[in-house]
């Protein structure tokens, strides 16, 4: 929807969205556009008036080097068999159309001389603008043309000279991030010491927009619909964590006044921070692990101030994502090592790739099927990627050297899976000591993300084999109620309360307390506070989240008497009415 047909927000006053508050605080800062829908990132560059002939003659040059590039997939489309040639000729005259003299190519260098922006900015501009056109088309042929109109839109801006991975390479001072949604490989690129917050148009309270900014602890909120048809670089941006709410070029009573809630927050979080030394020990004595989930080294400083008593989940995907070639064994080794040595001594468990559904990977290749959620992913792929698989081990055995590491398994369904897996580690073990390579001794425990209703049933027969249980209450909430957690549009049936969740939690849990096996909880649900009385009450006395949230959680914990709650809480799971358990879980006794 564009602005003139919208006259009740004005650009440059004040306006306020409603969104899902999904990482807590309060961010006030620059509007920084990024656009997720192009596999290309461009910064908007304003250049004078002497350099704009100059600037549409670099534009120039690019389309007809686009153009080339097209006539040489002609070439080789010529060897494909009849029909898919036809095909994909049909196709790629369409690019070339695009390409010369057409309404694109006129838009863009008008669009440089009138607003005086780069090339790459311009065609950014003159792609949204069509793609809403196309869309806006009761033509279903025209809609679905979008996808080929963004396609010759990348291949302009790679022909530019812009360079894949380098999205928020320049922000602006205190940059907030705005966009449609941020994928898992725009989220490996973000630095917290640059972001003063996130807010996107799409995403739910579990998708990992949401995840990544918890981990970050940067304020954010999702689900905060039209907000990219109106902000713009360089706007002010309010971006309130707690409440769900965004406020645009807000008015100077308002900046005034969320300034002062903001400084109020982070004295609320300092007071917090200074449990960091002190341990998470019940009221009767119960010692509880408050571990940290991370996704990229960078996050270790926070783990380290939060208190946490290591790393519970460390997603490996930041290895594999933005390049175009894999790392091998060395590489991996050498960041795994690294991140082994700074927790001194606290355990880190490392979770093996968990590539597939929302989390893809150019270098391996990787093209999703048909349902990705329920596809050829992480334990699945990795079984079936044995060269890529082996040389992560292998790398984990390695880092092992320098400190306690546990591997972790991601979406196992059966106990073949687990056995399979253990013994290519004990081949890999017994060929990298004949090398006389340093490994972890002993050898790490291997164990597995309970993140599916068919591994949380078969729980009894997967600890015979499995060393430990993390169970990912994300997926597990996810694939239970058939929810897709990252969907705004189902985002609020999403519920991991719901009794199907908690029986399944439950039954995990029994059952790595009946094989003598450790369990933790490292979802989402581990990091909120008002949860914690439940799953210590269900026996689970291992939780892993984001470090921002281990201080809230363990002055919970302090507060409370779990030999007073454990038998309340296995009752509030035998009800079947998610709002009464809601209702059970608040009133849960504390001491």
């Amino acid at each position: 929807m564009k602005r003139e047909s919208r006259p009740s927000i004005v650009p440059g006053k004040q306006h306020t969205f409603t969104g899902l508050a999904v990482g807590r605080g309060i961010a006030i800062g620059t509007v920084y556009r990024h656009d997720s829908r192009y596999d290309v990132y461009v910064r908007e560059v304003r250049i004078p008036e002497n350099r704009i002939n100059r600037e549409q003659d670099r534009f120039a040059v690019a389309a007809r080097k686009a153009d080339q590039e097209i006539d040489a997939l002609q070439v080789k489309a010529q060897k494909l068999p009849a029909a898919a040639r036809e095909e994909l000729g049909y196709l790629l005259d369409a690019y070339q159309q695009m390409l010369k003299g057409s309404r694109l190519i006129r838009g863009v260098e008008k669009r440089i001389a009138t607003d005086r922006i780069n090339a790459e900015a311009a065609v950014l501009k003159e792609i949204n603008l069509m793609e809403d056109a196309f869309a806006a088309m009761d033509d279903r042929y025209l809609s679905a043309r979008i996808d080929d109109i963004r396609e010759v839109g990348n291949r302009l801006v790679r022909s530019l000279g812009s360079k894949q991975a380098a999205a928020f390479s320049s922000l602006p001072h205190k940059a907030v991030i705005v966009s449609d949604e941020l994928s898992p490989a725009d989220t490996a690129l973000l630095d917290p010491k640059q972001v003063a917050g996130l807010a996107t148009v799409l995403g739910g309270v579990e998708s990992h927009t949401a995840i990544m900014a918890r981990s970050l602890a940067l304020p954010a909120v999702v689900a905060a619909a039209e907000l990219t048809s109106w902000a713009a670089n360089g706007d002010t941006i309010i971006v309130d964590g707690g409440k769900g709410t965004v406020i645009l070029n807000p008015a100077k009573s308002v900046l005034l006044d969320y300034r002062k809630r903001r400084a109020n927050y982070l004295r609320g979080r300092r007071a917090l921070d200074k449990l960091r030394a002190v341990p998470a020990v019940t009221q009767d004595g119960i010692a509880i692990t408050l571990q940290a989930n991370i996704e990229l080294p960078s996050e270790i400083d926070s783990v380290l101030r939060s208190g946490a008593t290591g790393i519970g989940l460390l997603r490996s995907e930041f290895l594999f994502m933005n390049r175009d070639d894999l790392p091998g064994e060395d590489e991996q080794f050498t960041a795994l090592r690294e991140v082994v040595k700074r927790m001194e001594g606290r355990p880190v468990t490392i979770r093996t790739l968990d590539i597939g559904a929302d989390k893809l990977s150019d270098a391996l290749g990787f093209e999703p099927g048909p349902n990705p959620a329920l596809g050829l992913r992480a334990i699945r792929f990795s079984l079936s990627r044995r060269k890529t698989l082996m040389e992560q081990l292998a790398a984990i055995l390695r880092a092992g050297a320098f400190g306690p590491v546990r591997i972790l398994l991601p979406m196992v369904c059966t106990i073949e899976e687990v056995k399979e897996v253990r013994r290519i580690l004990n081949r890999l073990a017994g060929r990298l000591k004949r090398r006389g390579v340093k490994i972890a001794d002993p050898m790490p425990p291997l164990g597995i993300m309970i993140e599916i209703p068919g591994a949380a049933l078969a729980a009894d027969a997967l600890a015979v084999e499995a060393d430990f249980f993390a169970i990912g209450t994300n997926d597990l909430t996810q694939y239970t109620l058939a929810i897709d957690r990252t969907d705004e549009t189902v985002a609020h049936l999403y519920n991991p309360l719901h009794p199907g969740v908690l029986r399944l939690i439950q039954f995990s849990a029994d059952a790595a307390a009946a094989a003598g096996i450790p369990v933790s909880v490292c979802g989402e649900m581990a990091g909120d506070e008002r949860l914690t009385p439940l799953l210590l009450g269900l026996g689970i006395a291992e939780l892993s989240m984001a470090a921002g949230s281990i201080p809230r959680v363990k002055k919970r914990v302090r507060g409370l008497n779990l030999s007073a709650i454990a038998g309340r809480a296995r009752r509030v799971i035998s009800d079947a009415n998610p709002e009464r358990i809601n209702t059970f879980i608040s009133d849960l006794d504390i001491a």
